[in-house]
């Protein structure tokens, strides 16, 4: 018994000198065997991140891995902020002749327009629904310019790693779109087997239905006026996925999936298949039937059953809040509790949803590419 106590002792006593470490060492990686971690924020020199375990030889399209990164940099349109940076990527490893090393994969992004001034009023207040007073409340001091670390511009270094995992799973056939299916109350009525996946780049709002779209760019420019934000929804769909990925307790497929979609910035609420809308259903009704053939006559349960792929599409839905950042002024509150008015300035998008749609495209590749050689190491 006293030798027990004294090894419960040594390791109390070693988790207490390694948790400081431990802490700061969580929530800046994603992905177990095709993991991303990621640096950097909004106001410094550079964002950037490494991707470990891309297999080796994998013959990449640069300008393809770019051309992902101008859909979600800023600037591209009248209803994005206003934020001039070119989200061009450098490589610094991992790469040789086009082809992939094994080896980490390291990259930068550097900012190019980042006017910390207009920052300056927010040092010591805290923003309605930011991360201000959270990220204080954490680690005693942050980066107020543009949110620092925990700034959107972050997620410009997922889009790169999911790019390549995108570049992976092509080879196997695995198809990743997604599109804007709602904007406040306008929403996308057709099924997403009725669009057209190339329709999405067609116009700045991301909706493949033209008359759609353009009901909810004038929803979004009219509430910009107002100095007000809106909402939305973006759905992703996962094509041609095999069956037999993800684990049938704490690492489900759609588990991780949703933990992938609610670590995007403005993220509110995340459904798979029928969603929220299965709790509205008889068990006859939600049954997805097998045919002959290994498909299913319905697909409620959104390409996943039991935490495992099933080979049907994978059919997901991520809602977005407003963006909390009005240009309007706002009554909060300071570092010292005292009632302050936050004034409404600064570049920033009245509706975050067509801006996000390649961001969920490229967490969802991530999570799927590390399930897929998940699967492949077992098997």
């Amino acid at each position: 018994m006293r030798d027990d106590l004294e090894q419960l002792e040594v390791y109390a006593f070693y988790m207490h000198e390694n948790l400081s470490f431990v802490v700061t060492m969580a929530g800046n990686s994603f992905g177990q065997l095709f993991r991303l971690t990621t640096f950097g924020e909004s106001h410094g020199a550079a964002i950037g991140g490494v991707i470990d375990g891309c297999p080796p030889g994998l013959a990449l399209d640069l300008d393809r891995i770019q051309s992902e990164l101008d859909r979600r940099k800023p600037g591209q349109s009248k209803i994005t902020t206003q934020r001039k940076e070119s989200d061009t990527v450098a490589f610094l490893s991992g790469l040789f002749e086009g082809k992939t090393l094994g080896s980490p994969i390291g990259f930068i992004i550097e900012n190019g327009d980042a006017k910390s001034k207009d920052y300056d009023h927010l040092k010591d207040v805290y923003r309605p629904s930011h991360a201000d007073f959270t990220y204080d409340a954490k680690y005693g001091i942050r980066d107020h310019r543009g949110g620092g670390r925990s700034s959107a511009r972050e997620t410009a270094c997922r889009v790169v790693a999911g790019a390549i995992a995108r570049q992976l799973l092509e080879q196997h056939g695995l198809k990743v779109w997604a599109y804007v299916s709602a904007v406040g109350d306008v929403l996308c009525h057709r099924p997403y087997k009725e669009l057209d996946p190339q329709d999405v780049e067609s116009n700045i709002v991301r909706c493949p239905e033209k008359d759609t779209a353009e009901q909810m760019l004038a929803l979004i420019e009219s509430i910009r006026k107002l100095g007000d934000t809106i909402g939305g929804v973006v759905t992703c769909v996962a094509q041609q996925v095999p069956s037999g990925l993800g684990d049938p307790v704490f690492d489900k497929l759609h588990a991780d999936l949703a933990k992938a979609m609610v670590s995007i910035n403005a993220v509110k609420a995340f459904e798979i298949g029928s969603g929220v809308q299965a709790g509205r259903m008889l068990g006859s009704e939600h049954n997805d039937r097998f045919t002959a053939d290994g498909e299913t006559l319905t697909n409620h349960s959104g390409g996943i059953q039991g935490g495992i792929s099933n080979g049907q599409d994978i059919e997901m839905r991520v809602t977005f809040k407003p963006v909390a950042t009005l240009m309007k002024d706002q009554p909060s509150i300071n570092a010292d509790g005292e009632e302050v008015v936050v004034e409404g300035k600064g570049r920033h998008d009245p509706c975050v949803v067509p801006r996000a749609v390649p961001i969920v495209e490229a967490m969802c590749l991530l999570t799927i590419a590390d399930h897929y050689l998940r699967q492949q190491a077992i098997r």
